[in-house]
């Protein structure tokens, strides 16, 4: 009989509930200046200008406005890359040591003639003469030769990859605090891993084509030494948040660190190790493109060399190169995520 009524007495009635405010004058305060530094910078970086001019092609594009700078130029860029280059044509002349018994497959000899005027030394007036040249013609040789590019571009990734994974296996286990040796080696890990991510592998990438020159050497070493950071970093947090009881469990019956890490550690965190090295594999694909442009070999050398002689269909099959590459690779991770993951 008590119960209930002593329930009944210490029960508000709903008309007294009241719910704490979402936020406060400070959170107001904090809002209002986080969007006037955000309008400040958004003013520096011409976002107003961006907005303007998208909102121009926008109508463009739908019949509202006569023309638009943005629209213009995306339509000269799209008539300018397709249809894309897939044939070579070399001349016989600038092939050194050709073999005309021994033609690639697919390919054959053309005779070209080109009408130039050309100024006459006697009688000082231009005259056309007509200049025949024979050139040697591919019909998928461009085709290959952005395959082998692309195949480049892969390997350097692969190798930055697995250079990447050795190199943060030990600042890893440096940079956890459950297992560094002690408070120097920690800091010291933990301070490399950082310098390894603060500097961007293009920037990376154009000292070391200075010091290892061009090709594909710069492009593996810049690659592998900020994945190592990135790895490095995740790796250490991973292993400093595993579940410390079957790790307690393994030390009671006398098992060292490696055993810990082994047994105990490792079956833990590996899906998440899967997971960031596949990822790394998959933006070191996309980034060889990137270190290719300062010389650093792979599909980026030759998109930067067709970009600057204004092949721009070149462009446009390399382009489509790359698109199909990642998105393959990214169809192939799926798959291993789901998998060991």
């Amino acid at each position: 009989m008590n119960a209930p009524a002593t329930l009944a007495a210490g029960t508000r009635p709903s008309s007294d509930w009241t719910l704490p405010r979402p936020f406060g004058l400070r959170t107001l305060l904090v809002l209002c200046a986080l969007l006037a530094a955000g309008l400040f910078a958004g003013q520096r970086v011409e976002l107003g200008r961006m907005l303007s001019l998208t909102g121009e092609g926008v109508l463009a594009a739908v019949g509202l406005r006569e023309q638009s700078q943005v629209l213009s130029g995306l339509g000269t860029i799209a008539r300018s890359l397709f249809p894309p280059q897939v044939s070579e044509r070399t001349e016989v002349a600038r092939i050194e040591g050709f073999d005309r018994e021994r033609l690639p497959w697919f390919s054959h000899l053309e005779t070209v003639e080109t009408r130039e005027p050309r100024l006459n030394p006697q009688t000082l007036a231009m005259e056309e003469r007509v200049e025949r040249r024979e050139v040697l013609v591919q019909p998928l040789g461009y085709l290959w030769h952005v395959a082998a590019k692309m195949l480049e571009t892969f390997e350097i990734a692969v190798w930055a990859t697995l250079i990447a994974i050795v190199l943060s296996a030990p600042l890893a286990w440096c940079s956890a605090r459950n297992y560094a040796p002690n408070r120097l080696v920690y800091g010291a890990a933990r301070a490399v891993v950082g310098l390894l991510r603060a500097v961007p592998e293009l920037v990376s990438a154009l000292f070391l084509v200075l010091a290892y020159g061009f090709g594909p050497i710069a492009g593996v070493l810049a690659l592998a030494l900020h994945s190592a950071g990135f790895l490095g970093k995740f790796y250490a947090e991973d292993i400093e948040t595993a579940d410390d009881r079957p790790q307690e469990a393994l030390r009671a019956i006398g098992a060292g660190k490696l055993e810990v890490m082994r047994f105990a550690v490792l079956p833990q965190v590996m899906p998440g190790f899967i997971a960031y090295t596949l990822y790394v594999l998959d933006r070191n694909v996309r980034m060889a493109t990137v270190v290719g442009l300062v010389g650093a070999g792979g599909i980026g050398q030759e998109l930067k060399g067709r970009y600057d002689m204004y092949n721009y269909a070149h462009v446009g099959t390399i382009l489509i190169a790359i698109f199909l590459t990642v998105l393959l690779l990214d169809r192939v991770a799926a798959r291993l995520r789901r998998r060991y993951g």
